[in-house]
């Protein structure tokens, strides 16, 4: 698929329409379903918006995202087309109402072509936790897309979309992005609407975007964000304008912050050396390194697990087969309706981390874990207050390895924990962070690297990137 730009050009133009690309579009995800990224194609709601889409242009009068095709993760709610979470619980859910986010897409011209797969609740690093089963690499050779937001990033790595949103509670945006080659953004907590996205740690979640580009990135990133009255975490601020910012002069000088060597030994070597190829290149036009500390990095993947798995459980209370969703059958009178609905309705990544989010919320055990992981993210937003003081943007690796075999760690949870490494910390603190391609492993396997900038700076943070991809594209 050709890049939104190119194609919104097109359809000025009068050289391609949106109503056509639609239909090519769905016949393409149906040709590619071996990938196994979308539970759900909403065919005649996308070719009905096209030919609105087609009026517009046609009248010269596109609307900010006007005939982009958009997947959405599928725990995003849309009203009338089915929402399942990836999960035996919602199999038959359909929403009666909206996301925020869906009604923005709507509202400023995009095409909603379909919801994606996901690890169950969005739970997972891998997309190995669906319901549905597993979504391939494009690239194929039995390699994990990353999670959870695998089926979107899938979707947009394989050309069958413009952009696609997925969820972030601790870089499930941002890691597939980078085991994907695609670019992955995770705005600032409070700027995007979370009204609509089903939950899974509340204080952690955030609506982020998967795109080809930064441009694109940036489009959308405008038509979604902005104050929410449904959404009582919404920051109040006005639409961010960071399309038209992208082209606007970088500093002259500025100053990159990098982690110390010691927080990178855990990365493989075809990491290590684009990261520092990165560097080089940055040092070659003008940038000043500094080397930076966020306190308590040893505690970032516990804290945030522990944080998480809490919320978690009493945000997945209430699916009890009672209210909605999934429930057991031949339940005799002597057994419980809820244990039995929840042992049956759950993947086993999801009942693992109700149980450890539980645990830590219980009596004896809350002031030893939960309240001393609450005094941790603490630190770590001290920490992040501290970089952003003396420098523009954190630079650092993505993920410390390059896309993985389909089921080498699943039966080591915590090894499938480390590789969300050095993307907690951003959700523990809130701050804007996006990774951009970056490079190729020496087996030709997508490499991406991260930026992060200080909170409600994503303007900035995204014209960085822009930049920033710019030099590592010439490279790559």
């Amino acid at each position: 698929m050709t890049s939104y730009s190119t194609f919104r050009t097109s359809a000025l133009e009068g050289t391609t329409t949106v109503h056509g690309n639609t239909h090519d579009t769905i016949s393409e995800i149906q040709s590619q379903k071996h990938l196994n990224a979308f539970l759900t194609i909403a065919e005649s709601q996308a070719l009905e918006h096209a030919k609105v889409s087609d009026h517009q242009f046609s009248n010269n009068s596109p609307r900010l995202i006007e005939g982009m095709s958009v997947a959405l993760k599928d725990n995003i709610s849309t009203r009338g087309i089915r929402t399942t979470c990836a999960s035996k619980m919602l199999d038959d859910f359909i929403p009666v109402y909206d996301a925020t986010v869906v009604e923005r897409i709507k509202a400023n011209g995009g095409i909603i072509i379909g919801k994606t797969n996901l690890d169950e609740f969005a739970m997972g690093s891998s997309n190995e936790n669906s319901a549905y089963g597993y979504v391939e690499h494009p690239l194929g050779q039995d390699l994990v897309p990353g999670g959870s937001s695998g089926g979107s990033t899938v979707a947009v790595a394989a050309g069958l979309v413009h952009a696609a949103l997925g969820s972030d509670t601790g870089g499930s945006v941002r890691q597939p992005a980078a085991l994907c080659g695609v670019v992955g953004f995770k705005p600032t907590y409070g700027r995007i609407s979370r009204y609509g996205l089903i939950a899974f740690a509340s204080s952690l979640d955030q609506i982020g975007i998967l795109a080809q580009d930064v441009e694109t990135t940036a489009r959308l990133f405008d038509a979604i964000s902005g104050h929410d009255s449904h959404d009582s975490t919404s920051a109040p601020l006005s639409p961010t304008m960071s399309f038209e910012k992208l082209s606007s002069p970088m500093p002259e000088t500025f100053t990159v912050a990098v982690l110390p060597e010691s927080e990178l030994a855990g990365c493989d070597e075809d990491v290590l050396r684009v990261y520092n190829q990165c560097l080089d290149i940055l040092r070659g036009v003008g940038a000043t390194i500094v080397t930076l500390e966020i306190p308590a990095s040893n505690a970032w993947i516990p804290t945030y697990y522990i944080l998480a798995t809490a919320e978690a459980s009493s945000n997945l209370a209430r699916f009890d087969g009672v209210r909605y969703g999934f429930r057991a059958e031949q339940v005799n009178e002597d057994d419980d309706i809820t244990i039995l609905t929840r042992s049956q309705g759950f993947g086993d990544e999801v009942k693992r981390r109700i149980m450890l989010g539980t645990y830590v919320l219980s009596s004896g055990h809350y002031d030893a874990y939960y309240r001393k992981a609450q005094k941790a993210r603490r630190l770590i937003l001290n920490g992040y207050n501290d970089i952003f003081s003396k420098a523009d943007v954190l630079f650092l690796p993505t993920t410390p390895t390059a896309a993985f075999k389909r089921g080498s760690k699943t039966a080591d949870p915590v090894s499938m924990y480390l590789s969300d490494y050095f993307t907690v910390s951003a959700n523990l603190a809130g701050v804007p962070a996006i990774s951009i391609p970056a490079g190729k492993s020496s087996g030709n396997l997508p490499i991406g690297m991260q930026l992060q900038a200080k909170n409600f700076e994503d303007e900035r943070l995204l014209q960085f990137a822009h930049y920033f991809y710019g030099l590592f594209k010439e490279r790559m």
